[in-house]
């Protein structure tokens, strides 16, 4: 592939994932004045990744990699939407959806990095290595910390029950027990103080 090609397939990709600051999400910003979107979202993890990457269960962790995915990980939303986490019915077609997202979108690249995006991507939703699964502790962290500074706001506008929030959050242990610590911690606190219609 000739060098102005690969740019030009680059920029390609780079003005197609703009889109990602159209998809809103369910959680608030703190000050409650309006949705998160899934780039802010994405840039919030990836500073929480460089923060409390100490906190990790693995050591050796591989920062860079952990930051690749956070900054990537819900790009195939532009054509998927955001699919809330307590949503069972539209997370029974998630994966489909997602799949054939990810192969338009990463497709943009050159064959190579469009091939490291779907690696990182799918390393990402498999969590089985430490990078995804710390990856998964922050996605998981960032909307329980947006939810307790508004009052609970989304788990009270869908009817959430507190024991519903710990059961999808169990699996942060995996990437870093100090911060499954924290989240069990922030969630009773958010039970005491009445932010769950429960």
């Amino acid at each position: 592939m000739a060098a102005r090609e690969r740019l030009n397939d680059q920029i390609s990709f780079i003005l197609e994932i703009d889109k990602l600051k159209k998809i809103y999400r369910q959680s608030l910003l703190t000050d409650g004045s309006r949705e998160e979107n899934d780039a802010e979202h994405s840039w919030h993890l990836a500073i929480m990744a460089i923060v409390l990457s100490e906190h990790a269960n693995d050591h050796q962790l591989d920062i860079l990699k952990v930051l690749k995915m956070v900054l990537i990980h819900d790009i195939v939303e532009i054509d998927a939407g955001d699919t809330f986490i307590y949503d069972t019915k539209g997370n029974s077609s998630k994966a489909e959806r997602e799949k054939k997202a990810a192969e338009r979108i990463f497709g943009f690249l050159p064959k190579d990095q469009a091939q490291e995006f779907r690696n990182l991507w799918e390393e990402f939703e498999t969590r089985e290595t430490s990078e995804a699964k710390f990856a998964a502790v922050l996605d998981r962290l960032e909307p329980l910390l947006l939810n307790s500074k508004t009052e609970g706001h989304t788990w009270k506008k869908f009817s959430i029950k507190s024991e519903t929030v710990f059961q999808k959050n169990q699996h942060v242990q995996e990437g870093s027990l100090v911060l499954g610590e924290y989240v069990n911690e922030l969630i009773e606190n958010c039970i005491s103080k009445g932010y769950f219609n429960e």
